[in-house]
């Protein structure tokens, strides 16, 4: 692995920690995104405020933004950007930020779930190649990672219990 894989800041506990505590009862400080047919739900915003909780640093920045916005607490004037609240957007913001050395939030794809770690992330992928879902790796049974997720909501299931997918990515996260 890479020198960042061995130097990582992210607060793996804290962000599994968040994940259990909001899997089943979503946070109310949060804009909840709900199931619209199948084109929408909360798994992106869920696992962004999962990685929040873990230490990563809202980015602001024009080409490449992550970041949610808290209005005055009334979470329906809150507003955040596309990569915060959609999974397709999610994983790309994270795998570019891995391929350019980012010093926010990366995402180093790998081909083996055993080497995925609590609080890394798990993407679904249709079959058009577009990436609908996203979950956090909240325990394991054994070498078998269970994952934690919104839309729909779920706790320590495993990963393929979850949605059906022509391809799954397995994500280590990087701060």
């Amino acid at each position: 692995m890479n020198e960042t894989y061995r130097q990582n800041n992210y607060r793996r506990f804290d962000a599994v920690t968040y994940a259990i505590t909001y899997a089943l009862k979503h946070n109310p400080k949060y804009r909840y995104f709900p199931i619209l047919g199948d084109t929408s739900g909360n798994c992106a915003n869920f696992i962004s405020q999962c990685l929040f909780a873990g230490g990563s640093l809202m980015d602001f920045n024009q080409h490449h933004p992550w970041w949610y916005k808290k209005y005055n607490g009334n979470v329906m004037k809150d507003t955040w950007s596309i990569s915060w609240a959609v999974a397709h957007s999610l994983y790309y913001f994270l795998k570019v930020n891995e391929s350019i050395n980012s010093p926010y939030v990366k995402g180093l794809e790998v081909s083996n779930k055993e080497l995925l770690e609590v609080g890394d992330l798990v993407f679904f992928e249709d079959n058009r190649r577009v990436i609908f879902h996203s979950a956090i790796v909240t325990s394991f049974i054994g070498k078998e990672p269970l994952i934690s997720q919104n839309s729909f909501d779920a706790l320590n299931i495993p990963f393929r219990s979850s949605w059906t997918a022509y391809k799954i990515h397995f994500v280590k996260i990087i701060i």
